[in-house]
């Protein structure tokens, strides 16, 4: 396969790695709606802890080692953690609730969010680290 084929082939694989993510985190979002209901977004708090955790880890795993090929890289990375995690929902969503007048709740939201996707991200590196060295 030529240069084009493999562009395009990688290009192929980020979209439709792109959809899973986004379908993951539709069908998380409504899952936690219904098992929690809708007063906090805990649906998109998932979704950015464990695409945080995830992040650090496939990259670090794909950077350090030969177990990820570029393109696999490039559709789990830009493909299905993109597709799941939602700063755009998390910044309107955050907005929303102080708007709202939950002043309380949007700074908690925020919190969790930005220090929980802090932790998770480390959690992955040492994570990957342990399993693949490095």
């Amino acid at each position: 396969m030529g240069a084009y084929g493999e562009r395009m082939e990688r290009f192929l694989w980020i979209g439709l790695c792109g959809a899973l993510g986004t379908w993951v985190r539709y069908l998380v979002a409504q899952a936690t709606a219904r098992l929690f209901g809708t007063a906090f977004p805990y649906g998109t708090l998932i979704v950015n802890l464990v695409g945080c955790f995830l992040m650090a880890a496939v990259m670090h795993v794909a950077l350090t080692t030969t177990r990820i090929s570029e393109t696999m890289r490039f559709a789990l990375a830009t493909g299905f953690l993109g597709g799941l995690t939602t700063y755009s929902a998390f910044n309107f969503e955050t907005t929303k609730l102080a708007s709202d007048g939950f002043s309380a709740r949007a700074a908690l939201y925020f919190g969790l969010t930005v220090v929980g996707c802090l932790v998770a991200g480390f959690a992955g590196l040492v994570v990957a680290r342990r399993i693949v060295g490095a």
